[in-house]
């Protein structure tokens, strides 16, 4: 898995306008979770599609992003959490063990 860390605020008008491209998958992660832990290593072992960019959020360290990110996109907070961004907007989001990358393959698809 290639993860693009997702770091700075402006990194989210980026994803909305590649999503008008590909789409776009954010997970938030929380690093103290052993949940988030567990859909990650999930996600890990899984072959992603290879239409989409995934990006990778540390919400403890990036918390005022995963808060925009709930704003921006119209989606209450959760974490673990995986979104899907389509033309600008969240077509799918799933949280704790909902998160599967099978699911993701079929929002992209």
């Amino acid at each position: 898995m290639n993860w693009i860390p997702l770091t700075e605020l402006d990194q989210l008008d980026s994803i909305s306008k590649k999503s008008f491209e590909a789409p776009q998958v954010i997970f938030k992660h929380s690093t103290r979770c052993s949940i988030s832990s567990m859909a990650l290593n999930r996600l890990e072992r899984e072959t992603p599609p290879s239409n989409t960019d995934f990006y990778y959020l540390d919400l403890i360290k990036f918390r005022t992003i995963s808060g925009l990110i709930a704003e921006r996109f119209n989606v209450y907070h959760e974490s673990p959490q995986i979104l899907v961004i389509k033309n600008g907007e969240c077509i799918y989001d799933e949280s704790h063990q909902g998160i599967n990358m099978n699911e993701i393959a079929e929002q992209v698809a």
